[in-house]
């Protein structure tokens, strides 16, 4: 029998056998239910446990098949036919540059080999620039995507957002570097992206000018010109070839980064054949708008219709299809396309591992907002629910996961500020000064010109390094204490030299506060381990952020004031002057005592006696999570992050 034909009959017995009457297994969540006066189970939980019981039987069934059967080493692939094989562990695969001279191959969205050269890049030719397979998802494969993404209890309004909204530059001059936003819930599929364009368009621009260019294997090793620090901040006159080929890139570096940089899977419309929208007049935008018109994904049976997925290892291909489907990408299938391609790319399996909670579906109910593992796998190549870094021992052979590795471009969120969560470093300190800030319903961007800003002086690299040995001793998940013996590893790790007595008192309630040692390490010499400064000057900063809010928004013109016309409808880009006190002397900062310059002054542009009068507004919590203290202002309306 056919591989793929028995595994079907064994999943299919599988089920048959989980939704028969049987005792069920020691619960792992609290059942209300179960005490009430009927004992009979909500329709809701039995609805979440099937699903749960449906998916777990699916993935047994497939590691099962991994187990007992090897694919064989080559076979062909028919656009349009179902491709099913055994799992592949990431670790077993073999490198890009050993199976680029296979022969194509079947792959299904779990597998990592293979290469293709890309056959062109005219939009009546996408078809022909495939991967090592061109297929469609298994009903199976395309139900479990489907149920991942939006569970079984989805809206049509969700499902609406999600597939009417296309990832398209601002037709608005001021705002044209940035992704427009019109549908609410896909604003982190479209600020992730937008943050890696940002990351080309100021710091590799000479990289938007070929597409075709190759690059680096390791994607997240590359650096600025050493000589460069600073990005032009005329982000109006970009021409729309550049931003297109920076678009490019920043897709193309996603997949590869939840591919683990071997392959990446790109997710397409079967329904725009090439041969078909050749035969239609005209814009390649136009065309497919109405190829779209009455399409419809309610199910994971209408998305195994009218999906194919291509497979790369290689970039250079991957670029070329990426670049070729541009127009289906600013389609309003295109945000929705592009989460299912990051996702297949990670592979689902590996999707659900990542996460803490696999039952529940990557939008939120009930407004369809992106979870933060969404954003989380756009930005780090993981799905994983947290913000913190590595893992959180819970206890009991229980651990949750965090990012555990240094990302590209950042995170903040204005729930750390109200102390809900806590960000971690790899989030907090990106290799470029680029931030996709989080709400409590929204995702925009914060970003620096200048990569400055990033950087540290003695005193503060002293304090991160202080902060991150107690983080790591922090079990709290972020609550900001520890116990007596994380203290005293602390201690040693930092090389402090506290005096007796300050430790007895640090120690006296049987745990130990951040604020609390802090401040006894600014009272602490320098040369003992603390970070007193008697000059009281050092780490004092002033630089300019920019904020993108992509969602667009009515903004009233003085035309529209007389009558003239209608309200304009774009994105919002605001610029603040960040002025971040002396840490050390946060009194002295606040007063009006004139501060001379020198070798603890400013170090982004001469003197600054004190900060202009503050303004506030939830942005600027955020922006405090990662400069403490700092006073923002700007012009014109407040920053919005929502």
């Amino acid at each position: 029998m056919p591989m793929a034909s028995q595994e079907d009959q064994d999943l299919k017995m599988s089920l048959r056998e989980s939704m028969q009457q049987h005792e069920s297994p020691e619960p792992k969540r609290s059942k209300p239910w179960e005490n009430s006066a009927t004992g009979v189970e909500p329709e809701e939980v039995r609805n979440r446990r099937t699903q749960r019981e449906l998916m777990a039987a699916a993935a047994e069934k497939r590691m099962a098949s991994t187990r007992s059967y090897a694919p064989p080493a080559t076979k062909s692939v028919e656009i349009g036919k179902n491709v099913q094989i055994a799992d592949m562990c990431m670790e077993e695969v073999k490198s890009p540059v050993a199976t680029a001279v296979k022969t194509v191959e079947s792959v299904d969205i779990r597998g990592l080999e293979g290469d293709s050269k890309g056959k062109g890049v005219n939009f009546e030719q996408i078809g022909g620039i495939s991967g090592i397979s061109d297929t469609s998802l298994s009903v199976l494969e395309a139900d479990e995507l489907f149920l991942m993404i939006f569970g079984n209890r989805v809206s049509k309004d969700v499902l609406a957002q999600w597939s009417n909204q296309g990832i398209r530059f601002s037709a608005d001059p001021e705002t044209s570097m940035g992704l427009v936003q019109h549908e609410g819930g896909p604003c982190g599929v479209l600020a992730a992206i937008q943050a890696f364009v940002l990351k080309y368009l100021l710091f590799f621009p000479e990289e938007s000018d070929n597409v075709a260019a190759k690059m680096p294997i390791n994607l997240s090793m590359r650096r600025a010109p050493n000589n460069v620090s600073a990005a032009s901040d005329n982000l109006s006159s970009l021409s729309e070839g550049k931003k297109s080929r920076a678009l490019v890139r920043s897709m193309n570096e996603i997949l590869f980064l939840c591919g683990r940089n071997e392959r990446a899977l790109i997710a397409s419309l079967n329904i725009l054949d090439g041969d078909f929208v050749g035969s239609m007049n005209g814009s390649d935008d136009e065309i497919i708008a109405k190829v779209l018109g009455g399409l419809s994904v309610e199910s994971g049976s209408d998305l195994q219709k009218v999906l194919r997925v291509d497979t790369f290892t290689s970039q250079s291909s991957a670029l070329q299809k990426l670049e070729a489907m541009l127009p289906i990408f600013r389609s309003r299938m295109g945000a929705l396309l592009f989460l299912i391609s990051a996702l297949l790319s990670r592979g689902l399996d590996n999707v659900q591992e990542d996460r803490d909670d696999p039952s529940q579906p990557l939008v939120t109910a009930p407004f369809g907002h992106a979870s933060q593992e969404i954003v989380n796998l756009l930005l780090s190549g993981s799905a994983v629910a947290n913000v913190f870094d590595g893992k959180m021992d819970l206890g009991g052979g229980m651990f949750v996961k965090g990012i555990s590795t240094t990302v590209e471009v950042g995170f903040l969120t204005l729930l750390e500020s109200l102390n809900f969560c806590k960000v971690g470093q790899y989030l907090k300190c990106p290799r470029w000064p680029i931030w996709v800030v989080g709400s409590e319903s929204h995702y925009t961007v914060l970003f620096a010109l200048d990569t400055k800003v990033q950087e540290e002086n003695e005193l503060e690299n002293r304090e991160s390094q202080i902060r991150r040995a107690f983080d790591g001793q922090d079990q709290s998940g972020g609550g900001g204490f520890i116990s007596v013996d994380g203290f005293h590893q602390v201690v040693r790790e930092a090389n402090i030299n506290l005096p007796t007595e300050k430790i007895e008192h640090l120690c006296s309630t049987g745990f130990i506060v951040w604020s609390e040692f802090w401040q006894a390490l600014l009272d602490l010499d320098k040369n003992l381990g603390g970070v007193k400064d008697s000059t009281g000057l050092m780490g004092k900063k002033v630089f300019d952020l920019y904020h993108f809010n992509g969602i667009a928004k009515s903004v009233v013109s003085f035309s529209y004031l007389y009558g003239s016309e209608s309200p304009v409808q774009k994105p919002r880009i605001t610029k603040l002057r960040v002025s971040v006190p002396p840490r050390w002397t946060p009194e002295e900062f606040m007063a009006d005592v004139p501060v001379t310059s020198g070798a603890g002054g400013n170090e982004f542009g001469g003197e600054v006696s004190k900060p202009p009068p503050r303004q506030h507004a939830p942005l600027v919590d955020c922006i405090r999570t990662r400069w403490p203290r700092s006073v923002c202002n700007w012009e014109g309306d407040a920053p919005s992050i929502v």
